[in-house]
């Protein structure tokens, strides 16, 4: 096994675990078989983008680099101005998201892991040694993340803010850290106490999500950041700011560098440093009751009645004539609900694709001429179908591919009804509660003047679903090993949001001619709806 640096470190150290009861012999063994197992672990952010490898070898320390990237966005903040109080604030909030939410997606594996209860629990081995090991290889993981975050930043800091500021950073970024692990910690630890391990995985595949969304959009603040830097901003703080953990680490900035002395940068600045402290006694006296609920994760979920529900049934009655293509429906949009993999795909482009049309909004805004009563901005809804692409690639993958024997087994003729089925349950499951999301928003915005707009438009995202189909030529859905995901399908996807473009300038230049127009573009789209997926899908689909 690999005699790792960090190992080599912690040798230096023996002393002190000797001194707390610790097998340090023992315990350095149990992570240095920890740490050559996560050589081959890709994070979340990573891997979407990564070819998939079975032996990616250093996968993490070779990932590193998009932190340092992250990290960069927080430089406007932590260097320029000394309005402290208001700018390590936000630092600290981006700084705790992306410390914690990479601690909830990429080291739950670590927190959760049961192979120390279940293998090394069973052996002659402390139970002091076990948890110092797993406390040990959590603080490794964060240590390298908060280097690669903050090394940049800490530097440029450190020529324009001065020693002191740089100390007060290291220090901070330490107890910061405790407190991430810990928050962490004590929530599995509520989650696990009041549910089952279901919801727990759930939760993980959700902040995934939410890590990766960030990482799209986050890009947005690097070219806004400096102009709100230097902007005169008097903070006002009220009894319930001390529960704000940022202004917490952002006071003793105000404290010790501007001699800013009151009761809130005192208190908050005692919080900084007592809490951390605190929580980690907490954590340690909780840590027999964490073990213990974690065997939840082993648990199944049990399986809930489904109330039939008449206008649902009415409505799919209508949308799906036929029993079969029912049945696909209701089967594609349980994978759509439970397949994590999916979700961790194709989620992040939802959540993008409801950000992208506001973000564009937002500049227009800036400009004060802007007229929203007759501007012509809301065309941004087309942005909504970035989702398509990303969905339709995905929804021939799964990670249960191997249960596709079943169509094989089945007297099914066709596979068109099945693909019909599964298109026809992502376009009500996913994108039209998306679509009407943005669209009461638009409304909002610009009045109900838009409505027929926004059936053009929806009008446009079911043919362009089905362009897209005929297009990409997927296989029978969920069949195929994620695995299988490849370059040249990601190029196809990019390459379909070609033919969306004429929708896009027809669309446009019916807007400078009369309003009849739009209707009748409209009927044009319903009556094109119904004759292309009538052809899409009339073609059978002989069984391999």
């Amino acid at each position: 096994m690999t005699n790792f640096k960090i190992l080599r470190l912690l040798d230096k150290m023996r002393f002190l675990f000797n001194k707390m009861g610790i097998d340090y012999q023992v315990m350095r063994l149990i992570l240095q078989i920890k740490l050559t197992m996560d050589e081959r672990k890709v994070p979340t952010l990573f891997n979407q983008s990564a070819k998939k490898k079975e032996n990616a070898k250093y996968g993490y320390m070779k990932s590193l680099w998009i932190y340092t990237l992250m990290g960069l966005m927080l430089i406007p903040f932590i260097s320029f101005g000394t309005q402290f109080l208001f700018q390590m604030s936000i630092a600290y909030s981006m700084i705790l998201f992306v410390i914690m939410t990479s601690m909830i997606a990429d080291f739950s594996s670590v927190l959760l892991d049961l192979r120390d209860r279940n293998i090394l629990g069973t052996k002659p081995i402390a139970e002091r040694t076990i948890n110092a090991a797993k406390i040990v290889h959590i603080v490794i993981y964060l240590s390298y993340l908060t280097i690669a975050l903050m090394t940049i930043p800490l530097i440029v800091s450190l020529f324009t803010q001065g020693v002191l500021f740089f100390v007060i950073m290291v220090v901070e970024l330490v107890f910061s850290n405790i407190l991430i692990v810990v928050l962490t910690a004590l929530l599995y630890i509520v989650v696990l106490r009041f549910f089952d391990g279901e919801k727990l995985k759930d939760m993980i595949n959700y902040v995934q999500i939410g890590l990766t969304l960030a990482m799209m959009v986050g890009y947005q603040f690097v070219a806004r950041s400096f102009e709100f830097v230097n902007l005169q901003v008097v903070i006002e703080l009220d009894w319930w700011s001390i529960f704000l953990i940022p202004i917490w680490f952002a006071a003793p900035y105000e404290l010790l560098l501007n001699g800013t002395v009151n009761f809130f940068t005192v208190t908050m600045s005692i919080l900084a440093v007592v809490m951390p402290i605190a929580s980690l006694w907490l954590y340690i006296q909780l840590i027999p009751v964490f073990e213990r609920n974690l065997q939840k994760l082993l648990a199944t979920s049990k399986s809930k009645k489904v109330k039939t529900n008449r206008v649902k049934t009415f409505f799919l009655g209508l949308l799906c004539p036929t029993n079969e293509e029912k049945a696909f429906y209701h089967f594609a949009s349980l994978m759509m609900k439970k397949e994590r993999d999916f979700k961790l795909k194709v989620y992040p482009s939802l959540g993008f694709s409801i950000v992208i049309p506001f973000i564009f909004i937002f500049n227009t805004m800036r400009d004060e001429t802007t007229n929203f009563a007759t501007s012509n901005s809301y065309l941004t809804i087309y942005f909504s179908m970035l989702l398509i692409p990303t969905a339709l690639l995905m929804l021939q993958y799964s990670t249960n591919y191997k249960g596709a024997w079943v169509f094989k087994a089945v007297p099914l003729t066709s596979f068109a009804t099945y693909k019909k089925g599964v298109l026809k349950a992502f376009l009500v499951q996913l994108y039209t509660p998306l679509y009407l999301i943005i669209s009461v928003i638009f409304c909002l915005i610009y009045g109900v003047r838009v409505l027929p707009d926004l059936l053009i438009v929806f009008a446009v995202s079911c043919l362009y679903s089905v362009i897209g189909y005929i297009v990409l030529k997927p296989s029978i859905p969920f069949s195929e090993p994620p695995t299988q995901t490849n370059e040249s399908q990601g190029w196809k996807a990019i390459g379909l949001l070609l033919p969306l473009i004429p929708f896009v300038v027809v669309h446009f230049i019916l807007l400078k001619a009369d309003d009849l127009w739009l209707y009748a573009y409209l009927a044009v789209l319903a009556v094109s709806n119904i004759v292309l997926w009538k052809i899409a899908f009339r073609e059978k689909v002989k069984k391999a």
